[in-house]
C-alpha cells in the first residue's frame, strides 16, 4: 500500500480547535482529519446522483460541450508532451 503525506498551512487557532475536537473524540488529529475529509467526500458525492436518464444525458452533453474540439491525445502523445515540458523547464532555469 502506498502512503502519502499531506501538509497544509492553517492558522494556529484552527489547529488548536481541530486537535481539541479530536481529543474529545479520543482520536489523533490525523485520524480526525481523515474522517472529516471522508465524510465531506461522501456527502458531496451522494448529492451528485442522477435522478433520471434525462439528467444523465444532460450532464454528458455538458461535459462534451466543455471538452472542446479535437480528440484527447493517446498515452504516447501525452508522454511526449510531458517530456518536452520537462526539457523546456530545464532549459529555462
Amino acid at each position: 500500500m502506498f502512503v502519502a503525506r499531506i501538509h497544509f498551512v492553517l492558522p494556529e487557532s484552527d489547529k488548536v480547535r481541530y486537535a481539541s475536537q479530536a481529543a474529545r473524540e479520543n482520536k489523533s488529529l490525523g485520524e480526525w482529519m481523515r474522517q472529516a475529509a471522508e465524510a465531506r467526500l461522501r456527502a458531496s458525492t451522494s448529492q451528485e446522483r442522477f435522478r433520471s436518464a434525462a439528467e444523465l444525458r444532460s450532464f454528458l452533453a455538458g461535459c462534451h460541450a466543455r471538452a472542446g474540439p479535437g480528440r484527447e491525445p493517446d498515452w504516447e502523445e501525452t508522454k511526449q508532451l510531458i517530456l518536452e515540458s520537462k526539457v523546456e523547464g530545464l532549459s529555462s532555469d
